[in-house]
Parts: C-alpha cells; sequence; structure tokens
C-alpha cells in the first residue's frame, strides 16, 4: 500500500485519519518506540479517566517522556492503540499498547479534564506507517548489543527476539538498552530507521569503550 504524504495519514489499521489531537499520558524516565509493545498498570484517577475516554472514543493515546522541571514534556512522543483492556480489582486497568508512529507536540490543549491532551502532528515521521522494513545491514549492531547487554547482565530470550522484522528489533532495542534516557529520547527523534541504527550503535561503542578502558589496569 503506498504511503500518503498528505496531512492528514491515514492510521492504516482501521483506515481513518490519524487525530491531531491526542490525550497524552507523560511517563518519567520510560520511553516508548512504534512497533513495540508496552503493557501498563492504569491506577491514578486522571489517567483512569484518560484509559477509559481513549477506549471509547478510537482506542489511541499518545505516551511522551516528562522533563524533571515541573509539568515539562519533550516534544516527541509515540502513539499508540490499546490492543487489550482489563478492569480488575481495586479499581485499576491493564491496558497493552501497540505503537504506531511518533509524533511532534504543536501545542497543549486547554481543557477541563484531569488529563492533558495536545495538538501534535506526524509529518516529520511518515515513514514509521511504512509497512516494509528499510534494507539496512544490522548484523554489527546484533553483535554489539549481545556483548554490551551481557556485560550489563541483562537477560534477553535472543532466539525469540530473532524472529522480530527489522524495526521491531531495532526499536525493542533503543527502548529497553540500559543507556541514559536523554540517549533514548535521541533514538526515538532519529528520522530513519537508518539514522537509529547508526545511533545506537554509536551509543552501545561509547558504553563498550568506557567499560574496557574502565577495567585497564595501568603499569
Amino acid at each position: 500500500m503506498p504511503l500518503s504524504i498528505n496531512p492528514n495519514l491515514l492510521y492504516y489499521i482501521n483506515m481513518k485519519p490519524l487525530p491531531e489531537q491526542i490525550p497524552i499520558f507523560p511517563l518519567s524516565g520510560f520511553i516508548y518506540f512504534p512497533k513495540t509493545s508496552l503493557p501498563l498498570n492504569i491506577f491514578e484517577e486522571r489517567y483512569l479517566n484518560l484509559v477509559n475516554d481513549a477506549f471509547k472514543k478510537d482506542k489511541l493515546m499518545g505516551m511522551i517522556q516528562s522533563k524533571n522541571e515541573g509539568n515539562e514534556i519533550f516534544k516527541v512522543g509515540c502513539l499508540g492503540k490499546i490492543n487489550d483492556f482489563q478492569k480488575i480489582d481495586g479499581g485499576r486497568i491493564l491496558i497493552n499498547l501497540i505503537g504506531l508512529t511518533r509524533f511532534e507536540v504543536i501545542e497543549e490543549i486547554n481543557n477541563f479534564k484531569l488529563y492533558r491532551e495536545f495538538k501534535v502532528d506526524y509529518q516529520k515521521y511518515n515513514l514509521d506507517l511504512k509497512l516494509t522494513d528499510e534494507q539496512i545491514d544490522t548484523n554489527s549492531l546484533m553483535k554489539k548489543s549481545k556483548i554490551f547487554f551481557e556485560k550489563n547482565k541483562i537477560l534477553l530470550n535472543w532466539k525469540e527476539f530473532d524472529k522480530l522484522k527489522k524495526a521491531e528489533k531495532i526499536n525493542t532495542l533503543s527502548m529497553i538498552a540500559p543507556i541514559m534516557n536523554e540517549e533514548k529520547q535521541k533514538l526515538l527523534e532519529s528520522i530513519s530507521l537508518r539514522d537509529k541504527v547508526l545511533a545506537l550503535e554509536n551509543i552501545i561503542d561509547f558504553y563498550l569503550h568506557e567499560v574496557n578502558f574502565a577495567n585497564q589496569t595501568i603499569q
């Protein structure tokens, strides 16, 4: 299916235009990527309202990283679709989000709700909606990632991981890698998958070099 570059980008799952105004869940210290799955345990009243409203409307909500200062947020987040919704004891809700596409925040919308809504634009990241992977050699990145994860004692089922499509692999590594949140935000804002691969490999190279240097003994 050809990709439209019209401002009203199509949301291919239900063939409806992507919403220009979305509810957003700011989450400190966590960054969410397209083509990844994110389980969430919702218990705060404002986010219970957000999830209930989103589920009744179009099942779409945005995730974005909040900054340390006040209510400030980063300018790029990820739109997700609720594909699992369960109410459990204690008034909590368990959901699972499937990442669709990144967005840029344009402005906050004044409302009378407990949660925040923003006007957003998807145009810069229209590559997220392509259904095919870019032809990129990721062998070097994968080898370094396995070493990096092993050094940090992070267990990953690489056999199952290898079953993922290329974009899913890169986004999953970007989301779970033991790197700084600012570095993950940089990966999130990388325009193309190729840009993201290069940036992630450079970050991992830096950490591996630092570890090797720190373990050297001065004679």
